[in-house]
């Protein structure tokens, strides 16, 4: 599976294929995200996540993405914590690709593609992200996608049982 990488705007018809990732690859992303309910890993419970998903797209605040390869759902890609105001125009950057698309390269393409439609659809300035100190493959991708850390958030993350400090990244577009 190892297309060309595309994303475009979550749908309704994309929750069997987001909970078949997840439920799969559950131990894989257990060190890097917080613990969900059982009914994440279902595609009823994905269908839910979605349309709540949208409705904050609809409010301005999220454009939640799919990540395709060869047109099929690959992970995703989020933006989150839209501040479109004059003088806050940024957002937060969240993505996954699941464990049968890892490592070639589409993580890095749609980060890339997804900091386009920040700047060209969303009219954003700068983008936040955070990674877990440890998840050097997110940093890589960050950094090749021209983002650079500028601090660490001390103890901001329940994950696996542990508080843990997030390494944060910024970039601003158009730079």
């Amino acid at each position: 599976m190892c297309g060309d990488t595309r994303i475009r705007l979550i749908e309704p018809a994309d929750a069997a294929a987001i909970a078949e990732h997840r439920a799969r690859d559950v131990e894989a992303f257990r060190p890097w995200e917080p613990l969900q309910p059982s009914d994440f890993f279902t595609p009823q419970g994905q269908a839910e996540r979605i349309d709540g998903l949208l409705a904050k797209h609809r409010d301005g605040v999220v454009w939640p993405g799919v990540v395709l390869a060869d047109d099929r759902v690959i992970g995703q890609v989020t933006v989150g914590g839209i501040l479109p105001q004059p003088h806050l125009r940024r957002g937060s950057l969240g993505y996954w690709i699941g464990s049968v698309a890892q490592n070639q390269g589409h993580a890095g393409r749609a980060v890339g593609l997804a900091l386009r439609v920040m700047a060209d659809e969303l009219g954003l300035h700068r983008v936040e992200a955070s990674t877990n100190l440890e998840n050097l493959s997110s940093q890589r991708v960050l950094r090749r996608n021209g983002f650079s850390p500028y601090g660490v958030a001390h103890s901001s993350i329940l994950l696996d049982g542990s508080w843990r400090d997030g390494l944060l990244w910024e970039r601003i577009l158009g730079d």
